[in-house]
């Protein structure tokens, strides 16, 4: 059951993609600051009650509404299913900034692609050269991907498998957007927030990236340069601050053979101060910290969107036969 909805989900996703500011997003955005400006006082335990309520209640109210909807019928849990996927899992949530800035690139607009890339991302652009631009735009596509798909979908299966049905969903969503919203808030709005809320829920968020994160590397190692992808996730994760991410990009980076990291601007996220300083490096020259490989240019990003939907396939496949042996078992 799980396999079709994923499948209905994505397709409905791509022919009605949720439009951007959507009112769902504007109300997540509301929740989560209403937890965290209600629930969290400055006191260490006050940042698990905020994290709880923003992160956890939804999921178990998200579980709570399956088990009740799954008592009237196999195809109304089927519906439930998709509906909640089609709000948490897809590409269209974040391609639509990946598109545009390609179609910028192409026609040699460089500054309305950073523009763009800045608004996507919140960091500043202004001096990237074209290089530097695509390097950001493949990580932050990359790592977007995941988090958007592969993360969704790992925890989705995981806690269908148990019987909560899309609350697995919910969970990992909640989680990575609460670790991105307070930092958000924070850095980008100027607002401050609980220094404990802030670090327990980017703790939260990596542990329960943790296996998602390695099953998409591994993924990407198999549908892309498999030596490379394995060679550089063992030589290079360690080159991004956050190891979650540093999995994900070092395998990308060895499987279509393009160069990432390297001494740019730190954004949000990926975040390179473990090893490299601020300031843009010329076009041409070499950065040091950098993955092995070609120095991004145009052909990369086909490449990339490639490699992603390849790995889609790929776990797609496998829950496929999965679902096919459990039904013939």
């Amino acid at each position: 059951m799980g396999f079709f909805a994923v499948i209905l989900a994505l397709a409905a996703e791509q022919l009605r993609p949720l439009s951007r500011g959507s009112s769902l997003h504007e109300a997540l955005r509301s929740f989560v600051a209403w937890c965290g400006r209600n629930l969290d006082a400055g006191k260490p335990h006050h940042a698990w009650v905020a994290w709880c309520a923003a992160v956890l209640l939804p999921t178990l109210l998200t579980a709570g509404l399956y088990w009740g909807v799954a008592t009237q019928g196999d195809w109304l849990a089927l519906v439930f299913d998709v509906l909640v996927l089609y709000l948490t899992l897809g590409f269209r949530q974040f391609s639509h900034y990946f598109t545009d800035i390609r179609e910028a690139l192409e026609r040699g607009d460089e500054d309305e692609a950073r523009r763009l890339l800045a608004q996507w991302r919140h960091l500043d652009t202004a001096e990237l050269p074209r290089t530097e631009v695509l390097r950001h735009v493949i990580e932050h596509a990359l790592l977007a991907a995941h988090r958007h798909v592969f993360g969704v979908f790992f925890w989705f299966i995981a806690l269908s498998a148990l019987g909560l049905g899309p609350a697995g969903a919910v969970l990992y969503r909640l989680a990575e957007f609460c670790s991105r919203y307070w930092g958000f808030r924070q850095h980008a709005m100027d607002e401050p927030v609980n220094a404990t809320l802030l670090a327990r829920s980017r703790q939260l968020f990596a542990l329960i990236d943790h296996v998602p994160a390695r099953l998409t590397a591994f993924g990407f190692a198999v549908v892309g340069n498999f030596e490379d992808a394995v060679a550089g996730w063992r030589r290079d994760a360690g080159l991004w601050l956050h190891p979650n991410e540093g999995v994900i990009l070092a395998a990308a980076a060895g499987a279509v053979g393009v160069q990432l990291g390297g001494a740019a601007p730190a954004g949000v996220s990926p975040d390179r101060r473990k090893t490299f300083s601020s300031g843009a490096t010329p076009d041409l020259a070499a950065a040091a910290g950098s993955t092995t490989g070609a120095l991004a240019q145009m052909g990369h990003l086909a490449s990339v969107v490639g490699l992603v939907w390849r790995s889609v396939v790929l776990w797609l496949a496998l829950v496929a036969l999965l679902t096919a042996a459990n039904v013939l078992g």
